[in-house]
């Protein structure tokens, strides 16, 4: 309805040209809007407002003669000038009813477009280090990336989706170090483990299956193993010992067993990983390893390119880049003095590579602790030729977990968080991927568990589902007693769904087009949940007021295909969102 309507006044403003306008106008100045007062129409449009002092004209005048040209259509009843220079647009109430006609015809399509049609975008999220399992915080990047995704491969644009594996850097190396020491200690070695190891209970399940796997072959003697390691915290630096440790234990196993632990390490977590994500109904096109862009050359492809640009230099044996003349604070080491690469090495490189991949937009879902990280990441873009803005960062904030009023600690290190996969046990998937999109991602979260379990009008999810529910449970009343529904003959009958009630679910159901696109383009899957919980609203109030099942069977006919139609839009966007469509509650 809105992008009928924007056309109608780019078809007016066409006719302008010559008298009233000595431009064209862009098309896309056009914008229409729904109204939140009904006594001021269905949409209204400013663009008399925006051109009145490009063309000279008081905007009023100027909107009246938008009205003036208007070209007939059925969707408008009325169009009218308010305050300065507003276009409010009254809807036809045949055009309400049209709705119902396309949700039927176009079922499980109906709220595509193909408005990003032409843009390949390619969509980085979760990306969690494969250290420990998912936990809640990583959760809600899950939801709200798949969930984008989603959005974008409705509004017609080319999405893939990617997993970024961190299977390179020193917190691997912590975390296989610390499997090796639940290793010994499985194996009857007596020695502390290091505090900045990785404490939870996944590490001794790994440390069990590297016991199956090499048997008593990676034993040493804890004296030959601690001899000489700086002390660890409390006494000591536990930064320093970790990384003692780590060289410790690639002196005495050798740098290939060191490697084989490591990679049993990463294939235990990333299992675990890629299962949990499956079972949350989270999949990705391609699971990109960070070791494959040393691997492949492409760390060096991307160090060559900058060195083009003459954005590198050398100081005190380091390769630098000429980060400041992007916008970041200070220049940035890319190498260190003893060859290795800095954590923004692999990085920069692995979104150069997806723009040499032929991607127009990247967006990337990262914690909101990784703000300072995004200019850096635009400027190494810009710095080896690409667009800055080809780049967007969306910074998720972080969730809490309440237990009644106990909020629950979380950290990776000493094992107390609570896994994605224990919550989606205890509430439930649908209620993990809806509750995570209640609030803009830019928010912090607070998870309420007792809401997300509870079965009541309170809970989001229940309230939604329920919608969809009811009305199977009516079509089950339906034939129950013995009668038919004439979906056509429903379809022709709709001028008789004049009461208020009905005319609102007619007006929330032909919003949900304009919702997709909104939450889509905007990055807004939470206006989605809004609007589902305002269409359930709606369905719910119509439903406690009138009866379905009339013996006047053209009206029935008509209530049961608006009422098939609320459901085929809630089941299509709880579809969007990852989030069942019950029949039974």
């Amino acid at each position: 309805m809105k992008s009928e309507l924007e056309q109608l006044i780019a078809a007016a403003l066409r006719a302008l040209q010559g008298t009233v306008l000595s431009a064209p106008v862009d098309d896309s100045a056009i914008v229409v809007e729904r109204t939140r007062d009904a006594r001021h129409g269905d949409y209204a449009c400013n663009i008399a407002m925006r051109l009145a002092k490009s063309v000279g004209r008081n905007p009023r005048e100027l909107a009246t003669a938008i009205i003036a040209a208007l070209p007939a259509s059925p969707l408008v009843q009325k169009a009218e000038v308010a305050g300065a220079g507003f276009i409010n647009v009254f809807l036809a109430d045949d055009a309400r009813a049209n709705v119902l006609q396309q949700v039927h015809a176009q079922g499980a399509r109906f709220g595509e477009s193909q408005v990003g049609r032409g843009q390949k975008i390619l969509l980085e999220y979760v990306s969690a280090n494969p250290t420990g399992p998912m936990h809640v915080g990583h959760g809600r990047q899950a939801a709200w990336g798949a969930t984008l995704a989603n959005l974008l491969a409705a509004t017609g644009h080319d999405i893939q989706r990617e997993y970024y594996i961190n299977d390179a850097g020193r917190q691997v190396d912590i975390l296989t170090v610390s499997v090796w020491v639940r290793y010994l200690q499985q194996g009857g070695a007596e020695l502390p483990f290091p505090e900045n190891g990785y404490r939870g209970e996944y590490v001794n399940a790994i440390a069990q299956q590297l016991r199956r796997a090499r048997g008593e072959a990676l034993m040493v003697d804890p004296a030959a193993l601690l001899s000489g390691l700086p002390a660890d915290a409390p006494a000591g630096d536990k930064e320093k010992y970790i990384d003692a440790l780590i060289e410790r234990m690639q002196k005495l196993l050798d740098v290939a067993t060191f490697q084989s632990v490591m990679r049993l390490s990463l294939d235990e977590m990333l299992r675990d990983i890629r299962s949990d994500l499956d079972e949350f109904g989270v999949q990705f096109d391609r699971w990109y390893s960070e070791r494959s862009l040393s691997e492949d050359g492409a760390i060096e492809k991307a160090l060559e390119r900058l060195n083009n640009q003459n954005q590198l230099y050398k100081k005190e044996g380091a390769t630098w880049f000429r980060a400041s003349a992007f916008g970041d604070d200070e220049d940035r080491v890319l190498v260190r003095s003893n060859g290795q690469y800095t954590y923004f090495a692999p990085d920069l490189a692995y979104h150069f590579d997806k723009r040499q991949r032929g991607f127009d937009k990247l967006i990337d879902v990262w914690g909101a602790d990784h703000h300072g990280y995004v200019p850096r990441m635009r400027g190494g873009l810009m710095a080896m030729g690409e667009a800055g803005d080809c780049l967007e960062v969306c910074l998720i904030q972080f969730v809490s977990l309440f237990r009644g009023d106990v909020k629950v600690p979380m950290g990776k290190r000493d094992g107390q968080f609570v896994t994605l996969r224990q919550l989606r046990e205890e509430v439930g998937n649908d209620a993990c991927r809806l509750f995570y999109l209640m609030r803009s991602h830019d928010q912090h979260l607070d998870f309420d568990l007792e809401l997300a379990k509870s079965r009541s009008n309170e809970n989001p999810v229940y309230y939604i589902q329920y919608a969809h529910a009811r009305v199977a449970s009516v079509m089950q009343q339906l034939a129950a007693r013995e009668l038919q529904h004439d979906i056509a003959v429903g379809l022709e009958n709709t001028a008789r769904l004049d009461s208020a009630h009905e005319q609102a679910v007619l007006t929330a159901l032909a919003r949900y087009p304009e919702v997709v696109t909104q939450a889509a383009l905007q990055r807004t899957p939470h206006a989605l949940v809004h609007y589902l919980r305002e269409l359930a609203t709606a369905f719910h109030s119509w439903y406690n007021a009138a009866v379905f099942i009339v013996e006047d069977a053209p009206l029935r006919d008509a209530r049961l295909a608006l009422a098939l139609g609320v459901q085929q839009v809630v089941r299509n966007g709880l579809g969007l969102l990852g989030v069942s469509a019950p029949v039974t509650m």
